[in-house]
């Protein structure tokens, strides 16, 4: 008895040996796993200029390729099921004015595609008109070169925001007439102005927002339950460049109000615009400012349509970069991506601030080269997914590159 015993136990022994080796043979190292899922982007080499943009059901890409250093050509592309399409052109140009930071634009809006392009209006190195291209919804061709503003000065006119309005088209943009020079030799400062469009390129409405404001900042609009706002950097006479807003409240606009004073004096244009987004009569804005010599990326909230604002919450401060980009997730938890330097190269980041300030860790996005050619990267979010648009460089070649990821991945600290 005492030998079977023994002999069972010896053999339990041995079968939990082997058990716990071969179990221990099967164990594999964890492999994080990447919240970032690249996509096939539609855009073919020598493209950059991304812009992205969704509307109810509709979700767009647009960027700009050139040919020989002298063809310009607007592409778009729709996303359908997660993936992009084949790229259309919308036009092209040997006579555009293609800047890093001064991108077209696409939106939708009832099936009417609007697009904007910048054309050289002299040989001037700065002076260049908005061109507004339409197709409207079962046009099967785009009706392109359209006139936006009839100024006709040979100035500055860019840095557009769009955004669907009713059934038309809500367009602001910086308008350069005021700083052509008049027989005393004297100049005027850069203006910000706004109108509806329709879906035929009709400009039915048109208003000047600000007469003065920072040169070739990016403007930003949404529309909130009361109507459209418009937030920007201004300009005053001490040359502070903060981050204003104004608001179409009962058919009239506000005058121009500062959304948090950070007393950023500067001579010349940061280049680093703001953005906005709009849920009802919820806003969000993120922007990049240098006040004090310290470089940061704030956040802030208006829940009555941009009449109020809460304290900002810094995102991120040190080496940034700024370039930011800000979405809605829903009416509490807002999104906002920004730019920062790491070394030699720049990291695309995007994190969730909570009306609270509560915020998510970081999420890293993408490595890009420290460089203009970068331009400002874009996102959206679709159906619980986020989409991100940025270019990419290798050498003196640039590329469109697009990836997605889901916002629960999103972890808070």
């Amino acid at each position: 008895m005492r030998i079977l015993k023994k002999t069972f136990f010896l053999f339990l022994v041995t079968s939990l040996m082997l058990g716990c080796k071969e179990e221990t043979k099967n164990i594999q190292p964890e492999v994080p796993v990447s919240l970032i899922e690249d996509m096939i982007s539609p855009a073919g080499e020598s493209s950059a200029l991304p812009h992205l943009m969704s509307n109810k059901d509709v979700a767009l890409l647009s960027w700009v390729e050139m040919s020989n250093d002298t063809v310009a050509t607007m592409r778009y592309s729709e996303l359908i099921d997660g993936k992009w399409q084949e790229a259309q052109n919308i036009g092209s140009g040997t006579d555009w004015f293609v800047n890093w930071a001064d991108y077209p634009m696409i939106t939708e809006n009832n099936g009417n595609l609007w697009s904007h392009v910048l054309k050289k209006s002299t040989e001037g190195t700065y002076s260049y008109d908005i061109k507004m291209n339409v197709k409207p919804k079962g046009a099967t061709d785009w009706k392109t070169d359209l006139e936006l503003h009839t100024d006709g000065t040979p100035t500055e006119h860019g840095f557009v925001s769009i955004v669907p309005y009713n059934n038309n088209i809500f367009v602001n943009w910086l308008d350069g007439r005021n700083t052509e020079e008049n027989k005393a030799g004297e100049r005027g400062a850069m203006t910000l102005r706004g109108g509806v469009v329709s879906a035929t390129g009709k400009l039915l409405e048109e208003y000047e927002l600000d007469s003065s404001t920072c040169d070739c900042c990016q403007t930003t609009s949404a529309i909130t339950d009361n109507g459209p706002v418009v937030i920007y950097r201004d300009r005053s006479d001490d040359e502070i460049r903060d981050i204003s807003i104004v608001r179409r409240v009962k058919g009239e606009w506000t005058a121009p109000k500062v959304i948090h004073e950070d007393n950023w004096q500067i001579k010349g244009c940061p280049v680093n615009g703001p953005k906005v987004d709009a849920l009802g009569n919820n806003l969000v804005v993120a922007w990049f400012t240098g006040a004090s010599n310290k470089q940061k990326v704030q956040i802030t909230f208006s829940s009555d349509g941009g009449a109020v604002f809460s304290n900002p919450v810094l995102v991120a401060e040190g080496a940034i970069m700024g370039r930011v980009d800000v979405v809605w997730m829903d009416e509490d938890n807002a999104i906002v991506s920004w730019m920062e330097a790491d070394d030699k190269t720049a990291l695309f980041k995007a994190m969730v601030v909570n009306k609270d300030g509560s915020t998510s860790k970081k999420q890293v996005i993408t490595e890009m080269v420290d460089s203009r050619k970068s331009g400002f990267p874009q996102m959206e979010i679709v159906e619980e997914t986020l989409y991100f648009a940025w270019t990419e460089q290798d050498g003196a070649v640039t590329q469109v590159r697009t990836a997605k990821m889901l916002v629960e991945g999103f972890s808070f600290n």
